[in-house]
């Protein structure tokens, strides 16, 4: 009997523990209360009285308010798009005029809800180009990816401003460590977008995980995570694979790419997942743009279906014909476009060049369509030519071609280059250097191709260099693709020097041309005893911008 009070007495306690600790519990919560007054408003961009339904974009903007409310989601039938504030928008693009009904989940305390529709009739009449799709989707192998290795890939500006680094544009590599770069999306024909998290891993098929990159505190839409915020972002988040669906549309008139639910491209911003394209010039790159879900920044990033190193191929942003010189009339070069330095290295060219510059005939002569720098041998010395387009043409940025054949004599020293203008006023290597072709007197196989600046000039400078067999045989294509980001030198449309170009360097201003031929000096090196003369033909210079 005894044993048998205490354990109901035992128990007595026990029950009366419980229902204090839930009273306790129900006072931390409060009332638990759904919410009421659910409404719901559109405003379906462009409408009118003239455009019941809109002006074709399918851009509709919807506004949710709710007694007790604490957030609130949209139901699309395709996309679900949480809302916090209970504004959005979404674009419809079902061609034609539809009728969408459109479910609203009010949230208040304890994830009770209400929800509430609405009906709204909007026009659609955006079918986007076949170019574009093309691009897009391509043969349903292409993938894409944050251009990493590009200046300002990644960045942030004010809603509404321009892409460019207005606050912030990342430098080449420098998120390398947030779980951003092995991304990749695929925009399939079928309307499914895919975001592999991780793409290094070595069976795609099977390992499915991997990380992202996102802004806090707008990347928990994701779901619950563990990683410490630095600064404002997530770094490392870690993530699935996953498929959502994509459509573009063009609001206002500017391409959009649209991704259902919570899809994303690089960085998670929340918000509408809307993804304008600000440029698509540069084939298989494309610059895109979003405002995040606080409508605090725009963000854009620079995307590319070329993986980093695979193709060397040069492609060009620049390709309307500004400057040419053809060389196609027999005599003089055409002093419209030419002027010379004349004299020995005495007057500023330096390098132990053992050659006297003229602007004899003998050394400098248009004829048959080609321009003619001939070196020669005379009175046991060397004379040749360098003419320039200094005072008489300058520009900045462009594509620069030049068509040449080189001389195959040991000793010769072939140029084709730019100085800056203002050389004169602030000094070498100040006013920058490109050099868009170089040749040793002792290699004739290789090409050089290199820019002089602060802290990289003479043999320190910022060069490349490429193996050109033919350069003495054949005439070969020398470029330099000069941009505010970046000055790539190739030969024949072959890129094989790239410097990322920034404020800092004096890249950024006019330049102007300079061909020549120098003898011996510190890349000529030992002439041949037996040399008598030599000559660099050249086709054609054009300047594309």
């Amino acid at each position: 009997m005894k044993k048998r009070i205490t354990y109901n007495f035992s128990l007595l306690v026990l029950m009366l523990t419980l229902i204090f600790a839930c009273q306790e519990e129900d006072q931390t919560f409060g009332e638990i209360v759904a919410p009421s007054n659910l409404v719901v408003t559109a405003t379906i961009v462009g409408q009118d009285a003239s455009n019941p339904n809109g002006d074709g974009s399918g851009l509709v903007h919807f506004n949710a308010t709710a007694d007790n409310a604490l957030s609130y989601k949209y139901n699309f039938g395709t996309s679900q798009l949480n809302a916090p504030s209970g504004s959005t928008s979404f674009t419809f693009s079902d061609l034609g005029v539809n009728t969408y009904t459109v479910a609203v989940v009010a949230y208040g305390t304890a994830g009770v809800s209400t929800t509430s529709t609405i009906e709204v009739e909007v026009l659609a009449t955006y079918s986007p180009p076949a170019d574009l799709l093309d691009a897009l989707v391509g043969d349903g192998s292409k993938t894409w990816r944050i251009k990493s290795e590009k200046n300002g890939h990644f960045g942030l500006g004010p809603v509404g401003g321009t892409v460019a680094a207005e606050w912030y544009g990342a430098a080449p590599g420098e998120k390398s460590a947030t779980g951003m770069y092995d991304d990749r999306f695929i925009f399939n024909e079928d309307g499914t977008f895919t975001h592999i998290v991780n793409s290094t891993n070595d069976d795609p098929a099977t390992n499915t995980s991997g990380t992202i990159f996102g802004r806090d505190p707008l990347v928990n839409e994701l779901g619950p995570h563990s990683e410490t915020p630095n600064g404002a972002d997530i770094e490392n988040y870690p993530y699935q694979d996953y498929s959502e669906t994509w459509v573009i549309t063009a609001p206002g008139g500017v391409e959009t790419i649209n991704i259902s639910n919570l899809g994303f491209i690089g960085y998670y911003t929340g918000g509408n997942h809307r993804y304008e394209i600000f440029s698509r010039d540069i084939p298989n790159e494309l610059t895109i743009r979003t405002t995040d879900g606080n409508s605090e920044f725009d963000w854009w990033f620079i995307i590319t279906s070329e993986e980093e190193g695979a193709s060397n191929e040069l492609q060009t942003i620049y390709n309307t014909l500004a400057w040419s010189d053809e060389f196609d009339v027999d005599g003089a070069p055409n002093s419209a476009n030419w002027t010379y330095d004349l004299g020995t290295g005495d007057n500023g060219w330096g390098n132990n060049e053992l050659q006297t510059y003229t602007n004899s005939s003998e050394n400098v002569i248009v004829e048959g369509g080609n321009l003619k720098i001939t070196a020669k041998a005379e009175n046991g010395s060397y004379t040749s030519t360098r003419i320039k387009s200094q005072n008489l043409f300058q520009f900045t940025y462009g594509r620069v071609e030049v068509r040449a054949k080189l001389p195959v004599a040991q000793g010769t020293w072939p140029a084709i280059w730019m100085l800056g203008s203002n050389f004169e006023t602030v000094g070498w290597p100040n006013s920058g250097e490109i050099d868009i072709m170089e040749q040793t007197g002792q290699d004739k196989n290789t090409t050089l191709g290199t820019l002089h600046y602060p802290g990289m000039s003479g043999g320190n400078a910022n060069g490349g260099s490429t193996t050109v067999p033919t350069s003495t045989s054949e005439f070969h294509n020398y470029t330099v693709e000069w941009t505010p980001d970046v000055i790539k030198i190739a030969v024949d449309n072959e890129v094989f020097h790239t410097v990322i170009n920034s404020d800092a360097l004096p890249f950024n201003d006019n330049f102007f041309f300079i061909l020549n031929v120098a003898m011996g000096g510190s890349l000529g090196g030992d002439v041949d005893p037996a040399f008598t003369e030599d000559s660099m033909e050249i086709d054609y210079i054009r300047l594309y911008q």
